[in-house]
Formats: C-alpha cells, sequence, structure tokens
C-alpha cells in the first residue's frame, strides 16, 4: 500500500536528515511515498529496475541472493532506521538489481522515486553525505560477510549465527539457517548435530536451544 507523505515528522527516524535545507525538504514532500507491506512480500527481485530510494521506518526484510540450484544467500537484513545498499548502488550506476529482497517483518517505508534522489543528490549536501555514509557502512558490513564466507570455517559462522540470534532459543529451522548461511540443509543438520554431541545446544522441532554460550563464543572466533 503506497500512500502520499503529507509531513515530515518521519525524518526523525533519521537524525543526520534532520538538518536538510529548505530546497531538499521541498522536493521530499512532493515526491516521497509512504509504503506499507507484510509478511512474505517481495520488495524486488533479481535483475528487476530499480526505481526509488528506501528509508525503513518499521519493520524488517532480508536481502539474498539466489544461485542457479536454488541455494539460498543472506546477504544482510534492512531494519527500521536502515536504508539498502543494493538499492543505493542501482541508482548511483543506474543498474538493475543484482539480489532479492522479501519482508520478515511487516515494513514501513519512505521511498524516494529515483528522479528525485538524482535531484537531492545534486542539490543538498545533507542528503548527500547522509546517503553516502549509509552507503560505506553497509558495503563494510558486506565485506565483512565475503571475509567470512571466503575464510572462516561453517562450524565458526554457525556458532556465531546462533549467538546473534539475540536468545537461547533460537526458531529456525535447518533449512532456514542453511540460507543465511548459503549452504545446505544436510551440512546444517549435521553440524548442529555435533553441537548436541557436545552438549552445547539440544535440538527440537524448529528451533535449536543453546547450552553452552561460552563454548560457541570460543568457537565463532576462532
Amino acid at each position: 500500500m503506497q500512500t502520499v507523505v503529507n509531513n515530515l515528522d518521519w525524518l526523525t527516524a533519521f537524525p543526520d536528515l534532520v538538518g536538510l535545507e529548505p530546497s531538499a525538504k521541498e522536493i521530499l514532500l512532493k515526491y516521497a511515498r509512504m509504503v506499507e507491506a507484510p509478511i512474505g512480500t517481495v520488495g524486488y527481485r533479481e535483475g528487476g529496475p530499480c526505481g526509488a530510494y528506501v528509508m525503513r521506518l518499521a519493520g524488517r526484510s532480508r536481502v539474498f541472493k539466489m544461485s542457479s540450484s536454488g541455494r539460498e544467500i543472506l546477504l544482510y537484513r534492512v531494519n527500521a532506521g536502515e536504508t539498502c545498499v543494493i538499492t543505493t548502488t542501482c541508482l548511483l550506476g543506474n543498474s538493475d538489481y543484482p539480489a532479492s529482497t522479501v519482508v520478515e517483518e511487516a515494513i514501513k517505508d519512505v521511498i524516494v522515486p529515483s528522479a528525485a534522489f538524482n535531484q537531492l543528490m545534486i542539490d543538498s549536501k545533507v542528503f548527500r553525505t547522509f546517503v553516502m555514509t549509509n552507503y560505506g557502512a553497509l558495503i563494510s558490513d558486506l565485506i565483512v560477510l565475503l571475509d567470512e564466507v571466503a575464510f572462516h570455517n561453517l562450524d565458526a559462522r554457525l556458532a556465531k549465527l546462533l549467538l546473534e540470534a539475540g536468545s537461547d532459543s533460537v526458531k529456525r529451522t535447518h533449512q532456514q539457517i542453511a540460507d543465511e548461511l548459503g549452504t545446505a540443509r544436510e551440512v546444517v543438520s549435521r553440524q548442529v548435530k555435533r553441537f548436541e554431541q557436545k552438549q552445547w545446544v539440544t535440538l527440537g522441532r524448529g528451533q535449536v536451544e543453546i547450552l553452552d554460550r561460552a563454548a560457541l563464543t570460543k568457537l565463532a572466533q576462532s
């Protein structure tokens, strides 16, 4: 669902934009739109055109790459107060999306059409600085991901994923974990079974219960 933006109260979600120049605020009031979407909505698909800059007010989506065999690898997530690095890349390079995204928690976004985005990048130093600062931070996160995939063992990456879940009860299936790690479900199943044999975790239906965070932390840092 897309609606007109009648005011700029949403700028408080992005403190670096509060000091926008009057002309930049006029552009946002004229062209920005509010978008809401439920869980499961596909935001964009690999190969599709990029038409707008996205600023997340609420909710969460995951950005992923799909192989020709159907295997998915998580690139990153976009949470409230964040922007999407791939969308920024496509707008700056005038290119199509190289990945896909799907909503995990109902989202509320402000979107700025590409023509208005380009005008803001030219006219507004505040907006330009905001975009490039966020872009640089997200690129750094992607480099960390590349480092983990290329140089870290799967068991260490799995341990890190479990630890970062935010709870000792990680409510994810082996397939969901495999998708995030970019590997096969069978590989994940074997590895979490080894963790269980070491009494680091216990397995349940659709979840993994952490028993020994210290052991997982040591492995994740190895």
